[in-house]
């Protein structure tokens, strides 16, 4: 097997307005202080001297070509973001940036914010519209039964709650 991998496609380009927030204070931090840090101690590392045996010196730039990779990824991934901010006409259903309670069949409950796939991983909940469960879950509407198809068998969940954020209005 050779060691091409076809590349995987972007993911959704919508965002909630706390996610957007979230991705451009990420970015002002590495672009006004991390990044200015690790330059001025790359700078200082390669003033003692010989560099090939400079470890602060080596992880120093490693680091940098890190940061400068996020930053050029935040930076062309926000300039195409459409960011979500109002209600749905129909709050009944399920769509971008909705809460919902899901109960399964044998009575657990569980609770879920539909995101975009830049922001799932932020907090405790939060699932990625892309995801298997949040593509099940779109368009869906209140006490509706979703069947999602996972590894051990398929999973049926009943929608029994579905809410949007305050400052989604």
């Amino acid at each position: 097997m050779g060691r091409f991998r076809t590349p995987e496609p972007p993911g959704s380009k919508y965002i909630t307005p706390e996610g957007a927030r979230r991705l451009r204070a990420e970015l002002e931090q590495l672009w006004r202080e991390e990044r200015p840090r690790v330059t001025q101690a790359v700078a200082a590392a390669a003033a003692q001297g010989d560099r090939s045996e400079n470890a602060e010196y080596t992880y120093g730039k490693r680091r940098l070509r890190e940061i400068d990779r996020r930053v050029r990824f935040l930076r062309q991934r926000l300039e195409g973001m459409v960011i979500v901010a109002q209600r749905p006409s129909d709050p009944r259903r399920v769509f971008f940036g909705a809460w919902v309670e899901l109960e399964t069949q044998d009575g657990a409950r569980t609770r879920h914010r539909i995101v975009g796939p830049d922001e799932f991983d932020m907090a405790p909940g939060y699932i990625s519209m892309d995801a298997p469960l949040g593509r099940a879950l779109l368009r869906r509407a209140l006490d509706e039964e979703v069947t999602v198809a996972a590894p051990g068998g398929d999973r049926v969940y009943l929608i029994v709650a579905v809410e949007y954020a305050p400052d989604a209005a």
